[in-house]
C-alpha cells in the first residue's frame, strides 16, 4: 500500500479481535510513532501499552477512576470491560516539557500526531485500530493511578488488533467544504 493510498483509504476499526500486534509489528508501529515532527527534539510523549492480564489492570484503574466521579454500578461495569475491546490498548500521554519555543499545545499536538502515525502504521500492515478518549483521558485520579505527573494528558487511548468485520470504505469527503482561501 502506498502512502496516499493509505491516507486516503485509512478507517478505524471499532471491532478488534486477537491477533494483537506481534512484537515485530508492535515495534514498527512505535517506531512510525516516534518519527513524527517533534519540534525541539522533546520527545512530548509515552506509550503504556496494555496486553493479556495488562488489559484486566487498565479496566481495574478505569473503575477505579470512574468510583472517584461517584459513577453507578452499569457504568462501572462497562468501564471494566472497555480494554477487552481490543486485544492491545495503547494509552498515548503528552508529557509536557517547559520549553521557550514550544508551547504546550504544540507537544500535545506531536503526541497526537504518535497516535495518528501508530493507527496508521497498524492499518498499512492489515491490522485495525481506533483512538478513543473520552471523560477517562482527562480523569485526574487515572492519570495519577498511571503514574502521570500534573502536566501530563492522555490524547487517548488506541485500541489495536484484528479487524472482526472488513468495513465498507466511508464515503470520503470533500476537502472543498474546510477549504479557504485568503
Amino acid at each position: 500500500m502506498d502512502a496516499i493510498e493509505l491516507l486516503l483509504t485509512r478507517q478505524s476499526s471499532p471491532r478488534l479481535v486477537a491477533p494483537a500486534p506481534d512484537e515485530a509489528q508492535l515495534n514498527q508501529i512505535l517506531a512510525a510513532a516516534v518519527r513524527v515532527p517533534d519540534h525541539g527534539s522533546l520527545t512530548p510523549w509515552e506509550f503504556i501499552i496494555a496486553k493479556d492480564e495488562g488489559l484486566t489492570r487498565l479496566g481495574a484503574l478505569f473503575v477505579e477512576a470512574m468510583q472517584s466521579e461517584g459513577a453507578d454500578e452499569a457504568a462501572l461495569a462497562k468501564a471494566g470491560n472497555m480494554p477487552l475491546r481490543a486485544p492491545m490498548v495503547v494509552t498515548v500521554v503528552a508529557k509536557v516539557t517547559e520549553h521557550p519555543k514550544v508551547p504546550p499545545l504544540e507537544q500535545h499536538i506531536a503526541a497526537g500526531c504518535a497516535c495518528m502515525a501508530m493507527q496508521q502504521a497498524a492499518f498499512a500492515m492489515g491490522l485495525g485500530g481506533i483512538w478513543r478518549t473520552g471523560p477517562l483521558a482527562f480523569n485526574r485520579h487515572l492519570h495519577q493511578a498511571m503514574g502521570l505527573s500534573a502536566q501530563d494528558q492522555i490524547v487517548g487511548f488506541l485500541y489495536l488488533g484484528t479487524p472482526a468485520v472488513k468495513a465498507p470504505l466511508k464515503q470520503q469527503k470533500s476537502p472543498e467544504s474546510a477549504v479557504r482561501y485568503l
